[in-house]
């Protein structure tokens, strides 16, 4: 690895760079190449992570984010997953009359790049079932219509897990059907891996309006209870969205394209706000034996790991996405279960967007702000890697919306990329990625107690480690934590090991005491960007492996 990445004051990057010689880059492409094939259970231990994102550059804003530019990072050595833009149209809704590229300047040279070095790759797009809520589809017969129906008869534009499938097959083949994708595939027939990724937010029947929909009452009636009307929508769309997917798959004209892809859709994994308030379980769709039905209807997910614009959470109190994503962990092992190579990767959103007025006022760096608070792209360094080394994704994609310029948003990406190609090329840290063992906190308790299912109230969902900069119990959920730190653990006692990570969001702090369960307390210091250190249990020594 031969760069040198300079943080000036403002979080602005000037980028020296000394470009990866042609053995270093073949390393880092066989690298991305096996994060993104591995098998979970590969006897080599967990596959390591990879940057990449959802804006894709294919508007003038955003031209920073092409897939050129991404190709040209992984030449510069970092591991990154390339992100292209797909559309259901022939030319890929590439439009240059209106400042966009054309459909060869975006997509020849980075794919034929891509399939020198035998690189994976992913499409991000649209919710693909969107077309099924426009013509021709939305205006056929109740009884032909995948939409929901009301009881009044009333079609809305929402999809419904008790319509038709032959539409949702027929809307499959129509993404990857084009001129357009047969083109990629002919640029480049045989990627190792392709990651198709949905936005999916389409509008759809929730479980708590099941009563509304014509469909459901005349199959199941009313007075059914919550935990059957739950199962019943996931059941129907566990029918229907791999149906999508197959056509999907069947569309593309490469047998390669064809076994190695994979569906990932955005939030199709368990509630991240489990237990967080009484009214969690309206916003999901588990029930007795199965906490998401989205491991059986898609390949993958990628759930939000965001500090929203939109509401209170943020990176430095127990509402924060640090202490939501510990409910990750028993869902997790439960998805796998049932689907052993469930890719799991996280989206990452600092809640800045744009110049909108409307929506600056809102971003968490604002907040941060009034609050009297710094925030750079250290502190979002920080932040990300604790993420990333509670849950061990397969990668971590970064939102920015299309108008978010790279030389607004290129430093945070940086940071991303910095942190994942430290996993990579530390060796200590590598290890432990692949083999660690996440250490449960068991002297406390999550603090998101409320209405939390028989089945789980002894799930191990704590994993923040005791300091003495903890503020004491009970918390809000706007109770400032100043100190986040985990541990993963490898070996058997008396010669176990600790990887220690931990950030302090809101400023460095000095001489902090964690206590790692079952051994003791270790003082090292803390800053705002997060350090690592190794902990050994035969010498009592604390070794920083930052570096």
């Amino acid at each position: 690895m031969r760069f040198t990445f300079i943080l000036a004051i403002l979080g602005s990057l000037t980028c020296i760079t000394d470009w990866a010689s042609a053995a270093e880059l073949r390393i880092v492409a066989d690298g991305i190449r096996a994060a993104a094939t591995q098998p979970e259970d590969d006897p080599a231990g967990r596959p390591l992570p990879l940057a990449t994102h959802w804006c894709t550059g294919h508007h003038r804003f955003a031209v920073g984010y092409a897939p050129a530019a991404q190709i040209k990072l992984i030449e510069q050595g970092h591991y990154v997953l390339p992100a292209f833009h797909l559309h259901d149209s022939e030319d890929m809704g590439l439009n240059p009359s209106a400042g966009q590229p054309s459909f060869t300047d975006y997509f020849e040279q980075p794919m034929k790049r891509a399939a020198e070095l035998k690189l994976p790759f992913s499409f991000v797009s649209t919710q693909w079932e969107y077309l099924l809520s426009k013509e021709p589809y939305l205006s056929l017969p109740a009884d032909q219509n995948p939409n929901v129906v009301t009881t009044a008869g009333k079609v809305l534009p929402q999809v419904c897990p008790f319509g038709q499938l032959d539409p949702w097959r027929e809307v499959g083949r129509k993404w990857t059907g084009s001129t357009g994708i047969r083109k990629l595939q002919q640029w480049y027939p045989d990627p190792p891996r392709v990651v198709f990724v949905s936005n999916n937010e389409h509008p759809r029947l929730t479980w708590s309006k099941a009563e509304e929909s014509k469909r459901y009452l005349a199959t199941y009636g009313k007075g059914r209870d919550d935990d059957f009307k739950r199962k019943t929508i996931g059941d129907g769309w566990i029918q229907r969205y791999p149906a999508l997917q197959s056509a999907m798959r069947e569309g593309l004209s490469s047998p390669a394209w064809r076994t190695n892809a994979i569906f990932v859709g955005y939030e199709a994994f368990g509630p991240s706000h489990f237990g967080r308030w009484d009214g969690w379980p309206e916003y999901s769709l588990h029930s007795p034996g199965r906490i998401d039905p989205s491991p059986l209807m898609w390949d993958g997910g990628s759930p939000s790991y965001y500090t929203h614009d939109w509401c209170a959470i943020n990176d430095y109190t127990v509402w924060s996405p640090q202490i939501e994503a510990m409910n990750w962990l028993f869902m997790l092992e439960q998805a796998r279960k049932s689907s052993p190579n469930f890719w799991f990767e996280l989206s990452i959103w600092d809640g800045s967007d744009g110049d909108d007025p409307a929506r600056k006022t809102l971003a968490k760096s604002t907040t941060y702000a009034n609050a009297g608070q710094a925030y750079n792209p250290q502190r979002y360094a920080g932040f990300v890697q604790f993420g990333m080394w509670l849950v061990r994704p397969r990668a971590v994609r970064e939102f920015r919306g299309w108008t978010y310029s790279w030389e607004k948003g290129g430093a945070y990406f940086l940071a991303i990329c910095d942190a994942v190609d430290r996993v990579h090329v530390n060796p200590t840290l590598r290890e432990f990625w692949r083999h660690g063992r996440l250490v449960a906190n068991r002297a406390a308790k999550h603090p998101y107690q409320n209405n939390v299912p028989a089945e789980y109230k002894d799930v191990d969902r704590w994993f923040l480690l005791d300091t003495d900069a903890m503020p004491q119990r009970p918390w809000k959920l706007d109770t400032p934590i100043p100190v986040f730190a985990l541990a993963l653990e490898q070996g058997e006692a008396p010669g176990r090991q600790w990887l220690l990570y931990a950030h302090a969001p809101t400023g460095g702090r000095k001489n902090v005491k964690i206590t790692i369960p079952n051994f003791k307390a270790v003082t090292v210091d803390v800053p705002v960007a997060g350090a690592f250190f190794v902990v050994d249990e035969r010498t009592g020594g604390v070794e920083s492996k930052t570096d």
